[in-house]
C-alpha cells in the first residue's frame, strides 16, 4: 500500500476531513507532510476530538522507534479502540505486549509507540501481510469517530 492508495480508501468513506498540512497553511512545520483523518458531516476540523488515524513520514520528538528516517518509511496509526486492538495483538491497550517487537518492523501491525494505552495500533509500509487489516482497523476507526460523533447532542456537535 502507498500512502495514495490509504488516502483513497478512507476517503472513499462517508464524511471523512483529509488534513494535508503544507507550509504557508498555518499548521507547526513538524506536521508538514503528514496526513490526518477526521469524521466530520460538516467538513470542519473538529475541535474536541483527535483523528481517527494518521499518516507521518517522519520522526517526531520522543516517537522514534519506528525509523521513520529510512527512505520510503511511512506509518499508518490508527486508532482502533480496545476491542480491535486486542483482536489483532491478542492483549490489551494497557498491558505490555512482547518486549521483542521491532516498532519499525515494515508490514507488521504493532501497537503504537507512544499512545498504545490509548489504543492506537501503528503500520510501518504497509504491504502485502497487512493490507486487508490495515483497511479494516481504518474501518473500524472510522466508524468509532462516526459513533463518537452521532452520540453527541446536536447542540454540541453544532459548536464544534
Amino acid at each position: 500500500m502507498t500512502i495514495d492508495d490509504i488516502i483513497d480508501f478512507v476517503e472513499g468513506l462517508d464524511d471523512v476531513l483529509t488534513l494535508r498540512p503544507v507550509p504557508g497553511d498555518g499548521s507547526p512545520e513538524i506536521s508538514w507532510g503528514d496526513t490526518f483523518f477526521y469524521y466530520s458531516p460538516d467538513g470542519v476540523v473538529p475541535t474536541t476530538t483527535q483523528p481517527f488515524a494518521t499518516i507521518v513520514t517522519k520522526n517526531y520528538p520522543g516517537d522514534e522507534d519506528s525509523r521513520l528516517d529510512r527512505a520510503g518509511a511511512f506509518r499508518v496509526n490508527i486508532h482502533a479502540g480496545r476491542e480491535a486492538f486486542i483482536v489483532a495483538l491478542g492483549h490489551a491497550p494497557r498491558e505490555q505486549g512482547s518486549a521483542d517487537v521491532d516498532a519499525g518492523a515494515p508490514d507488521t501491525v504493532v501497537a503504537h509507540p507512544v499512545y498504545a494505552s490509548a489504543a492506537w495500533l501503528a503500520v510501518v509500509n504497509p504491504g502485502t501481510r497487512t493490507s486487508q487489516l490495515t483497511r479494516e482497523l481504518l474501518r473500524t476507526a472510522y466508524a468509532v469517530a462516526r459513533s463518537r460523533y452521532e452520540r453527541k447532542p446536536d447542540a454540541v456537535r453544532r459548536h464544534i
